[in-house]
């Protein structure tokens, strides 16, 4: 049975949906009271009889940490302390390079199955094929091991030589590849010309993401042609989020103008408004931005933005509803502390947290038979996650009785994709809907 769950070999993806802002250490916090500090000696004092008279002896590393992240997961699901190891992979994570060997792996029978090898990379280049079987590495069997763990055994310095063992459909014996680690840059954006209509999908939001962006922008003009160009499709369906200033830059580059979001803290003092710049990068095409259950944090601001500003006409379902802000807080000895510091509010002042975005135009994607057979459905039941059906989440302000997020469910097959082909037929004017385009005012800028 394959389990579904994808990585991004030797750079694991974080399936939280944090949203990350990288910040030093602030200033000294106000001081606790006598009470707290009281308290805090009773901490030491059980952390002492803990380590002096449980019945094996436990590791004063590992005790200090589940208490720190005890205290933190009890404020809020994203808030978390991590380790050196922890914080090193979150830095690669979005930085969205590091060394490996290019391939998206997942799980299955217990072996490490490629789901396909990034171009020009030393697994592309090796002739490592998309559906092959490692059953080694480095002489190691995977079997036993978690879908991280071999992924960690495959990361190592550029320039270092990982051997895999690889069965393959076909072949009569295994097949035995070395191959040189090298930087590997993570894709976050795919793209294609769908017709007469430019179709780009941000996979999440790295230190990458606008410069693919761009990239796919430019390059579908060049494929269409400016004059024949009728529009273009943002896919932000399952994409759990990333970087505040990517998705900033994400959305000035399809807007003039305006605010695209704000983050507004405990104190009045803390808020902090991003406005776009002149300029559109798709010199004011029609924008349709898909999203559904899977469209978490980054990928709801820009969302929000496009839709307040009245720029995009969103299709799809409601989204996830992560709306706070992380920062991330370096810690001595190369840690980080993840806090929540902020939540985040669309230009119109609406707040995404336990929320999300409603779509202008609901467009719904059923599970197949053979999946809700699998997963036990019956009648009418979905899975609906949503960041308010997370124990310990922060109630938003505009949360709702009926809650955030929706089925997240995408088929392989573009023909079976509902959602896409929607988005196509209002592009190429097979459909007709009031919200397509997005009515402009007289001042389409929206500021709160």
């Amino acid at each position: 049975m394959i389990r579904k769950l994808s990585i991004l070999f030797a750079g694991v993806l974080m399936g939280a949906t944090a949203m990350t802002v990288v910040s030093q250490s602030p200033g000294v916090a106000n001081a606790a009271g006598s009470d707290t500090y009281r308290q805090l000696a009773i901490f030491g004092d059980v952390f002492e009889r803990v380590r002096a008279q449980y019945v094996d002896k436990p590791d004063d590393q590992k005790l200090i940490e589940t208490a720190i992240n005890g205290m933190l997961t009890s404020l809020d699901p994203h808030s978390s302390y991590m380790n050196a190891k922890e914080a090193a992979e979150m830095r690669t994570e979005t930085r969205g390079q590091f060394g490996g060997l290019g391939i998206e792996v997942t799980m299955q029978d217990e072996l490490v199955k490629v789901v396909s090898p990034f171009e020009g990379t030393p697994a592309d280049k090796a002739g490592v094929l998309a559906g092959d079987l490692i059953a080694e590495i480095n002489g190691e069997q995977v079997r036993g091991l978690t879908l991280g763990e071999a992924v960690d055994k495959m990361k190592g310095d550029i320039g270092s030589k990982v051997t895999l063992t690889i069965i393959r459909e076909g072949a009569t014996k295994p097949v035995r590849l070395t191959l040189t680690r090298a930087e590997i840059k993570v894709p976050s954006v795919r793209h294609s010309v769908e017709g007469d209509v430019g179709y780009i999908k941000l996979l999440k939001f790295n230190e990458q993401t606008t410069v693919g962006l761009e990239d796919a922008i430019a390059d579908i003009k060049e494929k269409v042609g400016e004059d024949k160009l009728k529009g273009y499709i943002v896919d932000l369906r399952r994409n759990p989020g990333g970087l505040l200033d990517e998705a900033v830059s994400v959305s000035d580059a399809f807007l003039n103008n305006g605010e695209i979001v704000s983050t507004r803290g405990r104190n009045s003092d803390e808020t902090r408004r991003y406005n776009a710049r002149s300029g559109d990068d798709i010199d004011g095409k029609p924008l349709v931005v898909l999203v559904n259950g899977g469209s978490a944090s980054a990928s709801e601001i820009v969302a929000g933005a496009l839709q307040d500003q009245r720029r995009a006409t969103i299709v799809g379902t409601r989204s996830f509803g992560k709306g706070s802000v992380q920062t991330i807080i370096p810690l001595g000895q190369n840690g980080a502390l993840r806090l929540t510091t902020a939540l985040y509010y669309t230009p119109s002042g609406s707040s995404i947290q336990g929320r999300g975005i409603n779509p202008d135009i609901t467009v719904e994607q059923p599970l197949p038979k053979e999946i809700r057979d699998q997963m036990g459905l019956d009648g009418e039941d979905e899975i609906v996650r949503g960041e308010s059906s997370l124990r310990g989440h922060i109630p938003g302000k505009e949360e709702t009785d009926e809650g955030s997020g929706s089925l997240d469910y995408i088929p392989p097959e573009k023909k079976d994709d509902l959602q896409l082909q929607y988005a196509l037929d209002l592009l190429n004017g097979k459909k007709t809907n009031a919200m397509f385009p997005p009515k402009q005012e007289a001042n389409a800028s929206v500021n709160n």
